[in-house]
Order: structure tokens, then C-alpha cells, then sequence
């Protein structure tokens, strides 16, 4: 790791767009665009980061802080940061260590990690990997049978608690993509693999360690009866077949009997909703704008529902995050944390597990040089006094 965390120390990456250089410069266009991409006219894309140039700081200044206090409490689980890995579909085809790496940098920094369904490695492997607390994030893909053979290997693993995602009745429009032949590339055909394959052989060092690891594999947590796991070319048909309702949420919490995430809430009346269902928590989330385009950025939703909620339950936030600046000002909103992925993702793609441990030294970093610049010692006093809308 050491050999790769080279790669990624400071002045070659000082920040997460650095990450995101490298991870041009290493993944196929048609990898890149994946992580980086949003859906249609990538309009919710933008807004979600521009949404964080609306708010400024209202520091207090001379005050001397010895020690800044970064920790918070999510579902019970002690983080030393208030910045949560988020669920990053198949991380596998963007560094062959995938899932495990980030898992196990997130358990080292002492945060948590939320698998997502659609990996690459085994739910049991991930799980071993940290330190630190897991949550695995759940479809419906294959049905209900599929999907309790995972939660109850999720519960035998010590996962703390499931990420319920609600925003894919179908998938996203995300047109770069369909431009650089996702499909095909994924797909058995080598004739349909020709008109695209130029983009991959010019990432020569990725496509060595793609065959290397084994190519195009199937899902193992998506393990469908009679038939195994399920191609990874299949997830977009099988998200379609598998919207998640609000009335499955009571079969779910009868199945997992442990905490539950709501992902995916834009409205405060879904807020409410979730608290009925039973949710612990809700995450005011877009899907990083890989869903429906045209939706509010998550920094301005934000403050609905954490007062649709009313402290009754946990309200997290993902969407743009980019510094640590980003992280204190959705806590000022009334986040109890954030989720991050395309920061880490990039990270991923540029060093693996050294890149992901990078990109959360960064944002820690960041988040630290804040507090002291703002003032505030703790995580724990931010609130509206730290920040304005313009």
C-alpha cells in the first residue's frame, strides 16, 4: 500500500478534484463516466454542487482551539469523522480490490462503510475487511426470496444495519453510458464490443489488472435459486422489476429485526413516512444525480426534512460532497452526517485502498481546518449561527 499511497500524497493530490485527475487519467472513459456521470442533462449533477456556493460561513473570530472534536454517534455506531463511505454500485471494475479496499480504509479511519447490493465481493468478505461498522445497502433485485437470503447473511456477518434505496423504479437515464457502450462492453458479444473497445486498450494498465482479476463477474449477493448470482449485465432489467414500496418496508423490518435506512428522500412527506415505516434514520439523497434529473439539490431539501422529522429520527445528506468545508455545512443544515462517494470512488480508482484512505485524510483534514477557522470546537455546536444563505 505504501508503493501506492505515493501516488496520491501531497502537492501530487492536495484535494478530491486531484483524485479525480488520476482517476481520469487511469480508468476507460467508459469507466470514468460511470462514476462521474449523472443522469440526462446532468442538471441535478451541477446543482448539487453548486448548492454548496449558496451558503457562507459566520466565523467567530479569536478564539484558541486546542482540540477539535470530529466524533458523532450514527444508529449507535461511534465515527470518528462525520463522513460515511456510501454505496458505489460494482467499485470492483474500478480497482480490482473494490469494495474490500474502501471498506477496510473506512474501518481504519474510523468511519463506516455501506456496501451496495450490486457488488463485486462477497458480503461476508467485505464485512471482515474493517474495523469499523458496515451497513449493507439493499434492492430487491431477484425478488424478496433473493433479497432475505442476503439480509439474513448480512445479519449472520455483524452488518449494523440496512440502507434501504427507494429512488430506482427504473434506472436513471445517464446517457454517457449508452455513449461509450456500457452495455456492450459488459455484454458476451465481442462483435458488439469492436466499436468501443478503442477507449479501453488505451488504459492498457487497467485492462491488465481488470482480466488479471477475472473480468465481467457476476453478483454474489444476488443469489437467485436454482440459477446462482446474478450477471452483472442484468442489473438495469432487474431494478425495473424490483421497486421497492413503502409496504414493503414492514416485511423488511420483520426479516432484518435491526435498524433501517431510508435512501432517497426528497420530500418531507416521504420523511414522515419513513418515521411510520419504522426507519431510524433517512438520507436526503438524489443518487448523486444518476436518477431523475430535474430534482432539487440534497443542501437544499435538506432543511424540510430535518424539520419534517422533527428529531424523531437521524437525518444524513449525500450529494456533492467535494471538502470538508461541504460536511460542516450540511451539519449546520441539521445533518447528523454525510455520505460520500464519488470523493472516495475517485480515490479508489487513483490508488485503491491507499486512494480511498487519502481522500478520507483529505476531507478530514479539511473538516478539521474549518472548525478552527470558524471558531467552533466541536461538530457537535455547529448549527445555523455558523452560516448563511445568500
Amino acid at each position: 500500500m505504501a508503493r501506492y499511497a505515493a501516488r496520491v500524497a501531497s502537492p501530487r493530490v492536495v484535494n478530491i478534484a486531484d483524485l479525480r485527475n488520476l482517476a481520469r487519467r487511469r480508468l476507460p472513459r467508459v469507466v470514468f463516466d460511470y462514476v462521474d456521470g449523472g443522469a440526462e442533462d446532468e442538471i441535478t449533477l451541477g446543482e448539487n454542487r453548486s448548492a454548496f456556493e449558496e451558503i457562507t460561513f459566520r466565523p467567530r473570530q479569536a478564539i484558541a482551539i486546542p482540540h477539535c472534536d470530529l466524533r458523532t454517534r450514527v444508529l449507535g455506531c461511534d465515527l470518528s469523522v462525520p463522513a460515511l463511505l456510501a454505496p458505489v454500485g460494482y467499485s470492483r471494475v474500478i480497482h480490482p480490490d473494490g469494495e474490500v479496499a474502501a471498506c477496510r480504509a473506512a474501518g481504519q479511519a474510523g468511519t463506516a462503510y455501506i456496501l451496495s447490493t450490486i457488488s463485486g465481493y462477497a458480503l461476508e468478505e467485505v464485512k471482515a475487511a474493517s474495523t469499523g461498522p458496515v451497513f449493507y445497502q439493499l434492492y430487491l433485485m431477484g425478488g424478496r426470496e433473493v433479497a432475505e437470503g442476503a439480509l439474513e447473511r448480512a445479519r449472520n456477518a455483524g452488518f449494523a444495519g440496512i440502507v434501504v434505496t427507494v429512488d430506482t423504479a427504473v434506472a436513471g437515464m445517464r446517457e454517457r453510458d449508452f455513449r461509450n457502450g456500457m452495455k456492450e462492453l459488459l455484454g458476451p458479444s465481442l462483435i458488439g464490443k469492436i466499436r468501443f473497445s478503442p477507449q479501453v486498450l488505451a488504459r492498457p494498465g487497467w485492462l491488465a489488472s481488470f482480466l488479471l482479476d477475472g473480468g465481467v463477474r457476476p453478483l454474489p449477493n444476488v443469489v437467485v435459486p436454482g440459477r446462482g448470482p446474478m450477471p452483472l449485465i442484468d442489473v438495469g432489467s432487474a431494478l425495473a422489476q424490483s421497486t421497492i414500496c413503502w409496504e414493503d418496508l414492514r416485511w423488511i423490518h420483520d426479516v432484518w429485526r435491526g435498524p433501517i435506512i431510508i435512501k432517497g428522500v426528497l420530500t418531507g412527506e416521504d420523511a414522515r413516512r419513513a418515521i411510520d415505516e419504522g426507519a431510524r434514520a433517512v438520507v436526503v439523497s438524489n443518487h448523486g444525480g444518476r436518477q431523475l434529473d430535474g430534482v432539487q439539490a440534497t443542501l437544499r431539501v435538506l432543511p424540510e426534512i430535518v424539520s419534517a422529522v422533527n428529531g424523531q429520527i437521524e437525518v444524513l445528506m449525500d450529494g456533492g460532497i467535494r471538502r470538508g468545508a461541504d460536511i460542516v455545512k450540511a451539519l449546520c443544515l441539521g445533518a447528523r452526517a454525510v455520505l460520500c462517494g464519488r470523493a472516495y470512488a475517485y480515490g479508489l480508482a487513483a490508488a485503491g485502498e491507499a486512494g480511498v484512505a487519502r481522500a478520507l485524510e483529505i476531507l478530514r483534514t479539511d473538516l478539521e481546518r474549518t472548525l478552527r477557522l470558524l471558531g467552533c470546537p466541536s461538530i457537535a455546536e455547529l448549527g445555523r449561527s455558523y452560516c448563511q444563505c445568500l
